[in-house]
């Protein structure tokens, strides 16, 4: 969970090469010192013999281009881009994958021969999460997604591609929840998935498969508005948030008799997606998160 940006008064960073015989990598934002990226892939470059060397970027809030191209100039071959200039790495890309045309927002950006690369790995990480890590099989599932802001947006056609048979999209501002729903109607009709959305009033009063929390209320201790009679014991509720322990939404949710998980695994998981995307391997994932569990003390 990250605080607020601080204050973009930081001249841009001068960033030294690579050391000799590797390509440079970096987690890009402000504030990053908190960030757990050069742990997750300095891990995976071990483990798949890729010479890498990947540093935090501490970019000023009002300078985020000129630090992107102060990093390619020094030999950067890509970034993982975080708050709070996931829109405006977005904006700097020269091409974009449809995930990312479909986000509105890049985290993931490759530096190449025809521009700059934007990709956004976040609902690939969570997908990943929930299917491979907790075994929670989408296909089929009745999903709720809470919230309709980027974190959701992104969530998304990952998701749809999955092939529930229900998403059903909530946010307190209902307008929001519809204009995904507008956006993502095509893509819900090639899955086989019946798409709606509107005000938390809509969410039917009985137990989902999937229920994730993409709103910031855990960054609060707020839990978002939703009918307790959608959480049971085959409820998987998933926060989008981390921490050492079990966030608002989810000790709610416990309460209510669901099986619980955070995103840690989902922050593990679109970072293996990133690395597959600069380097063309796939690093396996689940040693990386259980070292960061224990690094966190996590109870969850």
């Amino acid at each position: 969970m990250s605080g607020a940006a601080e204050q973009g008064t930081q001249p841009i960073p001068s960033i030294a090469p690579a050391q000799a015989g590797t390509d440079l990598y970096a987690v890009i934002g402000n504030p990053i010192a908190h960030s757990k990226s050069p742990v997750i892939h300095t891990r995976f470059a071990e483990q798949t013999g890729e010479r890498i060397e990947y540093r935090r970027l501490l970019a000023p809030v009002d300078g985020f281009a000129d630090t992107v191209r102060a990093f390619v100039a020094a030999g950067g071959r890509g970034l993982n881009v975080t708050v709070p200039f996931k829109l405006e790495a977005y904006a700097l890309a020269d091409r974009l994958s449809p995930r990312a045309s479909a986000a509105g927002a890049v985290n993931t950006l490759r530096f190449d021969a025809d521009g700059i690369y934007g990709d956004n790995t976040d609902g690939v990480g969570l997908v990943g999460d929930i299917e491979t890590n907790l075994r929670v099989e989408l296909n089929g599932a009745r999903v709720l997604l809470l919230g309709a802001g980027g974190a959701a947006r992104g969530a998304v056609l990952p998701v749809l591609e999955r092939g529930p048979c229900a998403l059903t999209i909530v946010n307190r501002t209902a307008e929001k929840a519809q204009t995904l729903v507008e956006q993502f109607a095509q893509a819900a009709r090639e899955a086989g998935c019946a798409l709606s959305g509107g005000a938390p009033s809509t969410i039917e009063p009985i137990p989902y498969d999937v229920i994730v929390n993409a709103t910031a209320g855990s960054l609060t201790a707020e839990v978002p508005e939703c009918d307790e009679r959608a959480f049971g014991p085959g409820t998987l509720a998933y926060d989008m948030m981390y921490g050492a322990q079990p966030t608002v939404f989810m000790r709610h949710a416990q309460a209510l008799g669901a099986r619980i998980s955070d995103g840690l695994g989902m922050l593990v998981e679109q970072a293996a997606e990133s690395f597959w995307v600069w380097r063309g391997v796939r690093p396996a994932s689940a040693q990386v998160l259980a070292e960061l569990r224990s690094m966190l003390g996590a109870s969850v």
